[in-house]
């Protein structure tokens, strides 16, 4: 009987099936790579934006939401500067007591009364400095940054060279006013002088600054407008009334937003002004704006409850001067 001899062949390297040439495994190994690329670049395309913009939401969590949802609380409660941390339930006391208080409406009608005084000359004079500048000018450039000096100025130094302006005795407007014929006035003690004053320094630091806000709006008015009313036989004047006004519709009803809200919130002016140094707006409150109340309640009078009541008041207030800006905004864009 024959038997056999052959042996069965060894079995090859990585099992039964055929290995894979070298060159797929680098295709496939290139691929893969590609792949995780491609994904990353796509979180990175996703989520990076929100990265970019995250430290601002993070300050403004920690700088300004916390702190008006605190404030919020506070104002239901009781709490004095001494022991922030001792508060007792008074639901909308604050709220009543400052409603019943002359002085909040004392410093309601101070603020009123000086947000009209200061906001509607800045904007006259802001309106006609940025028409004059629409022109070619010799120096334009410089007349153009010049404008934004006050608004770099501190407040403090601006207020006490104003308090050295308006001084009573040597004050260089009693000087001149004198000069003239008239009596020297007491800036600092009198009601509406006071409130004048105070107004003054308002506008001399932001007049600039709106001058520079009409001015970019009436260099994006087409020129077209001005040849066709030319040719129609407008004089500049006209001009400005029937062509510039309409146009400047959206940035005046913007600058006089936003005029309201910063003189609504006026408090380093009035604070410096004082002859006294202190928070009460002068020896019988003739120009304590809300500002001041609200500072002389939280850190001076040491009511932390009554200080955040006053502070939510005035942001609802703001609320209110929102609405009324959407709801103007939106008429206008309706009649335009």
């Amino acid at each position: 009987m024959a038997t056999r001899n052959d042996t069965a062949a060894p079995p090859m390297e990585g099992g039964a099936a055929p290995g894979r040439p070298p060159e797929d495994a680098a295709a496939e190994k290139e691929r893969r790579r590609r792949d995780r690329l491609s994904r990353r670049w796509q979180r990175d395309i996703r989520w990076s934006p929100y990265a970019f913009v995250s430290p601002f939401f993070l300050l403004f969590i920690a700088f300004g939401l916390f702190p008006l949802i605190y404030t919020g609380w506070a104002s239901l409660h009781q709490v004095e500067l001494t022991a922030p941390t001792d508060m007792n339930w008074v639901g909308l006391r604050n709220y009543t007591r400052i409603f019943d208080d002359d002085f909040f409406w004392n410093a309601a009608k101070n603020t009123l009364t000086i947000g009209i005084i200061s906001t509607v000359p800045q904007l006259l004079m802001a309106m006609g400095i940025a028409h004059i500048l629409n022109y070619k000018l010799r120096a334009s450039t410089f007349f153009r940054v010049a404008m934004l000096a006050p608004y770099a100025t501190s407040i403090a130094a601006a207020s006490l060279v104003f308090v050295l302006l308006f001084g009573r005795d040597y004050g260089m407007i009693n000087w001149a006013l004198d000069a003239v014929g008239i009596n020297p006035v007491d800036w600092q003690n009198d009601k509406w002088p006071s409130q004048i004053a105070v107004s003054s320094i308002i506008i001399w630091r932001w007049t600039g600054y709106n001058a520079l806000i009409y001015l970019a709006a009436m260099q994006a008015i087409p020129h077209d407008l001005y040849e066709s009313a030319a040719l129609d036989g407008a004089n500049r004047w006209q001009q400005f009334i029937h062509v510039t006004l309409p146009a400047l519709r959206p940035t005046i009803l913007f600058t006089c937003v936003v005029s309201t809200i910063g003189a609504s919130q006026v408090f380093g002016e009035p604070l410096l002004f004082d002859a006294n140094k202190g928070t009460s707006g002068g020896a019988e409150h003739q120009f304590q704006t809300l500002g001041l109340y609200l500072y002389e309640q939280g850190w001076v009078a040491q009511h932390l409850g009554r200080a955040s009541a006053i502070a939510w008041t005035m942001f609802l207030i703001l609320i209110v001067i929102a609405i009324v800006n959407y709801v103007l905004s939106r008429r206008l864009r309706a009649s335009s």
